[in-house]
């Protein structure tokens, strides 16, 4: 109970202060910095509306099929390039050059090659979350201890056995890790993407809310990315703390 009431003095303290410079002392005009009440009530007309619900589904679509499509492929390939220093001398030069690339570049093609909606959304968090996944999926493989594997070796284990008995297993703490990076990533290329490449999600209701000086409906979509990034968080840490040995 200590530590619930902790985390809300923080968050209780900024609404305050926000409620503070926006009303009595009118620091900033309402198209400028909503007060607290006008966000309240853009929330409750867009949640009864069903528009807040509609663009959070659209987005929530978009994060988990990327981070999906990005799983199916990153830990896979990750777990092949540390086991095989070959494989990994070999694809190390691609991935130098394709990983520092912002996901946001790739917006220009995905508009190119698959117009505007869900498709182009789901690419760039694709391309978002690939790397930070594969990247760490290559790091937990090469944790794994050695003597885990040499006493599989030792029992019989064939290659196969190993990979997916041992090495797999093991880097599990770590490529959890790396989904949890990919969420964060995911939610912010999800914004973006929708700004520029959709007609629906939290980024399309941010940024058309904008044009219509609506801040108050700004406010609301990135409070809710915030919240849906923060139960992601929640999400995997009780997933780790289940897993970690």
């Amino acid at each position: 109970m200590n530590k619930r009431i902790l985390s809300l003095i923080l968050p209780v303290i900024i609404i305050v202060f926000w409620y503070i410079f926006t009303v009595p002392i009118k620091l900033f005009p309402d198209y400028v910095m909503p007060t607290p009440i006008v966000v309240m009530i853009s929330a409750y007309q867009l949640i009864m509306s069903g528009k807040l619900l509609i663009h959070v589904v659209n987005t929530l679509i978009k994060v988990l099929l990327g981070l999906i499509l990005a799983s199916i492929i990153a830990i896979p390939f990750g777990t092949l390039l540390g086991w095989s220093k070959n494989l990994e001398e070999m694809s190390k030069f691609v991935i130098g050059v394709l990983r520092p690339i912002p996901p946001v570049a790739w917006i220009p093609f995905s508009i190119l090659w698959f117009g505007i909606g869900l498709i182009p959304g789901t690419f760039i968090i694709f391309m978002g979350c690939f790397f930070p996944i594969l990247i760490y999926t290559v790091d937990g493989v090469k944790r794994t201890d050695d003597v885990l594997i040499e006493a599989g070796r030792t029992l019989g284990a064939s290659k196969f056995q190993t990979i997916t008995k041992i090495i797999f297993p093991s880097s599990l703490p770590t490529i959890i890790s790396g989904l949890k990076v990919g969420v964060g990533i995911a939610l912010m290329c999800t914004v973006t993407a929708e700004m520029v490449a959709s007609n629906s999600g939290l980024g399309y209701l941010i940024m058309n809310s904008s044009q219509l000086f609506d801040t108050g409906a700004v406010v609301v979509g990135m409070l809710s990315i915030g919240i849906i990034g923060l139960i992601f968080d929640i999400m995997f840490k009780k997933i780790q703390s289940k897993i970690f040995w």
